[in-house]
């Protein structure tokens, strides 16, 4: 299994247990779902509760989350057209000296594709949420939540040269 984990803050991110799909060689598209998460489901202190009380704990308790940004613990944040482009722009910057570093001959490719998608997100700004790993390091990448066509099936987008493969 591979961790995919944030090159500045170390944050993990996601695994491959979801479906990814690379897009133009410079993010990942990482599909997800709502699921129904219920208070103190992890907690098993040996009871049996009836059927009634098991019924209201299921209901009363529940709540919809999204499957990657609650296995991570990505943490929900805002941003205005302009303080996203601040932050991208001292974002790329960061990326780009980190790739420097590590892998100098990716600069390039890393830089034209992500000045095109950048736009692209930019464009269609409104169409986003966002996340930050759970640090909430503001340095740190920025995910993107989006909708599929259908306008009910969410998927994020990392940026691919933002982050670490660690094998598990």
């Amino acid at each position: 299994m591979l961790l995919y984990t944030d090159v500045l803050s170390g944050d993990e991110m996601f695994s491959d247990a979801f479906p990814i799909k690379v897009v133009d060689d410079i993010v990942f598209e990482v599909d997800c779902s709502m699921i129904t998460v219920k208070a103190g489901a992890d907690v098993d202190i040996g009871a049996n509760p009836s059927a009634e009380d098991q019924d209201d704990a299921l209901e009363e308790g529940a709540t919809q989350v999204n499957n990657v940004a609650y296995s991570f613990r990505l943490q929900s944040t805002q941003f205005d057209k302009k303080s996203f482009l601040t932050y991208l722009k001292a974002y790329m910057k960061a990326v780009k000296q980190a790739l420097q570093d590590s892998n100098p001959e990716r600069v390039e490719a890393f830089e034209k594709g992500a000045q095109a998608f950048a736009k692209k997100v930019v464009t269609n700004f409104k169409d986003y949420e966002f996340y930050t790993g759970e640090s909430m390091n503001p340095d740190g990448m920025v995910a993107l939540l989006n909708y599929r066509e259908d306008g009910i099936t969410p998927y994020f987008t990392f940026w691919k040269d933002g982050l670490k493969e660690v094998k598990l």
